[in-house]
């Protein structure tokens, strides 16, 4: 089934006015002619778009699904405007980079400006998912290279060691473990923990480890964003287990104090990961080329966790 944009920016015109006659105007189509668009629609897609009413029209709740996709539409046709018209001012190529949390924090700054100041002409966008998110945004095409942490989900990918990081805790200034230098995990667990959202990798590795010990993850506030955490874990509202790199910037910045977790699974390894393809894109070859130079290069598998990378 073939619709086209005017009689999709109509049905949204009218949802908009709640009239037929404004729409028709909005759209600067004849009132007989958009009658007609519409009721030529609803046929095809054979169900009622809008009630009759004695002062215009109600959207049913098709129409209402509708409207979401056309609007839908109408933010990636945009998106594909600026993008292409970006050719016309000397941009090359656009860059999709998605990564997680830790990844952003911990990794990437530094390489995506040193990418950008060799590469100007690429434009380079990045979006904060959580790391089975990552997979399947690369997996899917959503986007182009992505930054995670271990397990491999899916057989698509092609991976390569990235980074390494560890995992620390904050504690509040007067908390009663601020003064010591390390924590193991099981003494943790004692104490109510401020982290990330559901799905985040780290909180889902705390989840696994508390598990695996017949224990409870005290987990009493969730957010997003590494801020909040300290913000939170500053005013007294718990613990939290956070990457290291970002947790000695907040013990310089607000009223808490970093520990070492001790613990083998606190060390964690970042992938870079693409589609696997016979041959990558030309922009996407040169960011895995800056990022994991060839003759560092070592590639990762599905059927095993992800070797340590150079830190």
């Amino acid at each position: 089934m073939r619709l086209d944009l005017t009689t999709l920016n109509l049905v949204l015109a009218i949802e908009q006015t709640r009239s037929i006659t404004r729409g028709a105007e909005r759209e600067h189509l004849a009132l007989a002619a958009a009658s007609k668009r519409i009721s030529d629609l609803e046929t095809r897609l054979g169900v009622q778009l809008f009630e009759r009413r004695a002062r215009g029209v109600e959207p049913t709740e098709a129409c209402r699904a509708l409207v979401r996709h056309i609007r839908s539409l109408h933010a990636s046709l945009h998106a594909l405007e600026s993008e292409v018209m970006e050719f016309a001012r000397g941009i090359k190529g656009h860059l999709r980079i998605v990564a997680n949390s830790g990844a952003i924090a911990e990794a990437l700054p530094p390489d995506l400006v040193a990418f950008s100041q060799a590469h100007p002409q690429i434009r380079i966008s990045l979006e904060d998912l959580t790391s089975a998110e990552v997979q399947a945004a690369v997996a899917e095409g959503r986007a182009d290279v992505g930054v995670f942490t271990a397990p491999l989900l899916d057989s698509r990918m092609q991976t390569f060691n990235y980074r390494s990081g560890r995992l620390a805790v904050l504690v509040p200034e007067s908390h009663a473990l601020a003064e010591r230098a390390s924590i193991t995990f099981d003494e943790l667990l004692d104490y109510d923990l401020v982290g990330l959202h559901a799905g985040a990798a780290a909180q889902e590795l705390m989840r696994e480890q508390a598990l695996a010990r017949g224990r409870t993850l005290n987990a009493r506030l969730q957010v997003r964003g590494f801020d909040a955490i300290a913000q939170l874990v500053e005013a007294g509202l718990g613990v939290a287990v956070l990457p290291q790199a970002p947790a000695e910037r907040f013990a310089q910045v607000f009223k808490v104090r970093q520990l070492r977790l001790e613990e083998d699974w606190a060390k964690r390894d970042y992938v870079l990961g693409v589609l696997r393809q016979e041959r990558l894109p030309t922009v996407v070859q040169r960011f895995v080329d800056a990022l994991c130079p060839p003759e560092t290069r070592t590639e990762t598998t599905a059927s095993t966790p992800p070797l340590r990378g150079k830190a």
